[in-house]
């Protein structure tokens, strides 16, 4: 099957806009005899009459009328293009794909996209949940282009930036004894029996949170990677748990919510990035990192 040149489609237009081969040639500065040829060309290469020319003055057929409206499109898309390509280049437009944890959802993720949309309108976002371990795989194999994501990382392989820093928070059954206002040291845990995150998956939480309760002799039970299913496993009376601060905006039913008293450490949250990417979009949304406002 032959290719179709804009020069066809083009010049179809056109006879189909003037109804008239002479005026169409005389729009385009060429004589009609090359034109009607070029028509006749078109015809047989898509195997359809486009014209109906039994008619004084030229008329589309119905494939003809359906045909117009594609070249309209392909002749705007055609069009377009060059200034796409160079917008893409400059990393304006584009698609640029961005793995987050389920708890960054809560505090960071909505806004970014808010940033991102504000300042970048013609980046397309697609976003894929997943733990942190995953999302590196996945930047590793081309298949994300930024990843929302915990530590560790591989620092010789890849570049980040600290997006969010925030406070953990004691997770407590509603009808639970220390289910109280005001902060919680963490030596009143001792006895309890806490939910605790998986050390695979959920390694930084499970990390972080170990470190905390280090001197504390609790009974660790359900090792879990998500946060809101920690939330909903509180909220049935199987455990206490400590989460990220953010992780309160859920208002789950049946949990109180108690800071931790002389807790200092903080849960930590990286856009990290294939130092090699080639992402012209990947970039423009960096930088917009800089001037991202701070959280309400």
């Amino acid at each position: 099957m032959s290719i179709l040149s804009l020069e066809q489609v083009r010049g179809f237009v056109t006879v189909a806009e003037e109804g008239n081969f002479r005026r169409a040639a005389e729009r385009l500065q060429m004589t009609q005899p090359p034109l009607s040829r070029q028509i006749q060309k078109l015809e047989r290469d898509i195997g359809v009459e486009l014209f109906d020319r039994t008619q004084r003055q030229v008329q589309l057929t119905p494939a003809g009328e359906v045909f117009l409206t594609e070249a309209r499109r392909l002749l705007a898309m055609a069009s377009a293009a060059p200034g796409t390509a160079r917008l893409v280049a400059a990393g304006g437009a584009g698609t640029v794909r961005i793995g987050f944890t389920a708890a960054s959802g809560f505090g960071f993720l909505g806004r970014f996209l808010n940033h991102i949309e504000a300042g970048l309108d013609r980046v397309e976002v697609v976003l894929r949940e997943m733990v942190s371990s995953d999302q590196f795989e996945n930047l590793r194999s081309g298949s994300l282009d930024l990843a929302l994501a915990r530590p560790p990382f591989d620092r010789t392989e890849f570049d980040s930036r600290v997006v969010h820093s925030e406070g953990l928070m004691l997770a407590v059954p509603q009808q639970h004894t220390l289910a109280a206002d005001g902060p919680i040291a963490i030596e009143e845990l001792g006895g309890e029996t806490l939910l605790v995150y998986a050390p695979g998956p959920a390694r930084y939480f499970a990390d972080l949170v170990s470190g905390i309760l280090a001197a504390v002799p609790y009974t660790a039970t359900h090792e879990l990677t998500q946060v809101h299913t920690m939330l909903a496993l509180v909220a049935a009376g199987r455990g206490l748990a400590l989460v990220p601060e953010t992780s309160t905006h859920l208002h789950p039913d049946g949990v109180r919510f108690r800071p931790l008293d002389g807790v200092e450490e903080s849960v930590v949250l990286h856009a990290v990035w294939r130092r090699e990417c080639a992402n012209p979009a990947l970039h423009r949304v960096i930088e917009l990192l800089d001037s991202l406002p701070p959280a309400p």
